[in-house]
């Protein structure tokens, strides 16, 4: 599919006048000396989390538990990079270092040992 040139800079145009709303709308929405509502500070406290759980939710949605019982195990491969994205955590206390290395664990164990 191709575009036009008026088609192109449309879009341009419509992304980065979204891309300037969502940065703004904060700023104008709670200018500075005006008290934030509590419901802002809680959902600031407890948004963070859930989003958490929902990325851990979603990334495990196709993982099949059922498999170690018939020899595709999909599951241990996940379990694995799982506990080195936890261990690694606890060790280093870097969220970046635990999930970049429990990637990188997770395509080695799918790429060279879990065929």
């Amino acid at each position: 599919m191709y575009l036009s040139t008026k088609e192109t800079i449309l879009i341009i145009l419509v992304i980065a006048a979204g891309t300037f709303l969502t940065r703004s709308l904060p700023f104008i929405l709670f200018p500075e000396g005006k008290k934030v509502p509590k419901y802002i500070h809680y959902l600031g406290k407890v948004l963070p989390y859930a989003m958490i759980g929902l990325l851990v939710v979603y990334c495990l949605r196709n993982t099949t538990f059922s498999g170690i019982l018939t020899g595709k195990a999909s599951c241990i491969p996940t379990g694995i990079a799982i506990l080195c994205i936890i261990v690694l955590y606890k060790w280093k206390n870097n969220t970046l270092l635990s999930i970049a290395g429990g990637t990188a664990l997770y395509m080695v164990l799918i790429q060279v040992f879990f065929k």
